[in-house]
């Protein structure tokens, strides 16, 4: 059956191998369980409503990238837009969170509309080969960016706006341990690595989350919830109340208008839209470069259908409660351990929906053990950059700009934005136009991103 639906041999994969990679992509991404719940209730929102939101949204839009595109990408709520939902559509503005639904549910309306008409897919083929190759790198190392603050090995800091952990002070106990056990997850996940293990990452991020287990009985590791660091050992397994779903399910077309402007609508919606188009777009771009699935010409094949679920599940996901889902980055961790085909996004969304009478558990997995598979997962994705010709400036600049762009502005769309108004503006203003065959959506594009950084 499974390889009648998912083609695995012809992906040159197992079902063991593709289970496993699905595992390792749900436990890196198993953190948006806690932290989305956390982020929308700042709006008003109940925590327990958005928890099985979110579970339920990810696993519609997990199975349909499976079903739709036989590809082994994750969807969930996205992170950023979470936040801009939260604290500037709702705290900000002053919106309601059930207008802040709507704009999400109009965006994905219109993103299957865009989809269907191979406009999301012309926007990915027209972005050039060296772009796509400094995405992966740029997401690598966003990624991995990610994994060092969640294991507070990176941290702010008023003169350097960010620094390395010190490992002294009132919070060592509990910060400092979380933050060296991290440390131990990069080691021992890299030495399972170098021997090869099958499923190193995922054996890295439980054996992580073993040593705070055995560090919090033993004294070592003290919880501090002020700190954002809590118990790792699980005090209960299953939930079976739902209720609280009631809260949220269908608030999006209860939505009041009055006093809301159409045209402040629309610079909402449009937002949402701008953002988790090009994080979609870029997502796809790097991992699908990681699991070498883009052609000759850096196209990816059945894109059409991962498109179609990413919107659908956007869609689902504001009826469901929750912000809006989007391909994850993270499925790169499930490509790394070789995940090839939708069985690896199907056995991701079945333990999303586990998620939902499991969520105790699942809630208990520290960021600190996750933290490590996202730090190698960032170290396996600057592989793209050997693809890159820096050798030529008008290649390897637009491309080493869009790669820094990402961490630094913490944005996977701000890397691909400047991507490509600094590569058409070098090739066209050099006379390279003709030679690079600039496609004339590139220029659409260019101007798109100049207008945003201008008006919004």
């Amino acid at each position: 059956m499974f390889e009648k639906i998912f083609h695995l041999k012809e992906n040159h994969t197992d079902v063991k191998t593709e289970v496993m990679a699905g595992i390792t992509t749900f436990m890196t991404m198993a953190y948006i369980l806690a932290v989305n719940p956390s982020i929308l209730s700042a709006s008003g929102m109940d925590a327990n409503a958005v928890l099985i939101a979110t579970s339920l949204a990810s696993f519609v839009g997990t199975a349909l990238m499976a079903l739709l595109a036989n590809y082994p990408f994750a969807l969930a709520p996205g992170m950023g837009l979470n936040a801009y939902f939260a604290y500037t559509v709702v705290l900000t503005m002053g919106y309601s969170w059930q207008l802040a639904l709507m704009a999400v549910f109009v965006e994905g309306i219109i993103f299957i509309a865009l989809s269907l008409t191979n406009v999301r897919e012309g926007i990915f083929n027209a972005i050039p080969m060296t772009l796509k190759s400094a995405v992966s790198v740029g997401i690598g190392l966003f990624v991995a960016f990610v994994g060092l603050q969640n294991a507070k090995l990176i941290v702010n800091s008023d003169s350097t706006l960010v620094t390395y952990q010190h490992f002294k002070g009132e919070t060592f106990s509990s910060v400092g341990v979380g933050a060296i056990l991290a440390l131990l997850g990069v080691a021992i996940t890299a030495i399972l690595l170098v021997k090869k293990v099958k499923g190193g990452i995922l054996y890295g991020i439980l054996i992580t989350w073993v040593l705070g287990i055995v560090c919090e009985l033993t004294g070592i590791y003290v919880p501090n919830p002020d700190a954002g660091m809590y118990t790792v050992i699980p005090t209960s397994f299953v939930s079976f109340d739902f209720s609280a779903l009631g809260k949220t399910f269908g608030q999006v077309f209860k939505t009041d208008f009055s006093g809301v402007g159409i045209l402040n609508f629309f610079a909402v919606m449009f937002s949402f839209l701008f953002v988790d188009l090009f994080d979609t777009l870029g997502t796809l771009i790097g991992v699908a470069s990681k699991a070498d699935m883009l052609d000759e010409e850096g196209k990816l094949p059945r894109i059409k259908g991962a498109l179609l679920a990413d919107s659908i599940a956007t869609c689902a996901g504001a009826v469901l409660g929750t912000s809006t889902t989007t391909t994850f980055v993270e499925s790169a961790s499930g490509v790394t351990e070789g995940g090839r085909t939708g069985l690896t996004s199907m056995t991701t969304g079945i333990l999303f929906l586990l998620a939902v009478v499991f969520s105790p558990l699942f809630l208990t997995i520290p960021s600190f053990a996750t933290a490590p598979a996202l730090i190698i997962v960032g170290f396996y994705m600057m592989g793209s950059a050997i693809k890159i010709d820096f050798s030529d400036p008008s290649e390897g600049i637009p491309a080493f700009l869009t790669i820094l762009a990402m961490p630094t502005a913490y944005s996977i769309s701000e890397g691909i934005a400047i991507g490509v108004i600094s590569w058409t503006i070098v090739n066209v203003l050099t006379g390279k136009a003709k030679e690079k065959k600039i496609s004339p959506l590139m220029y659409v594009l260019t101007v798109l991103f100049i207008l945003k950084y201008v008006l919004l």
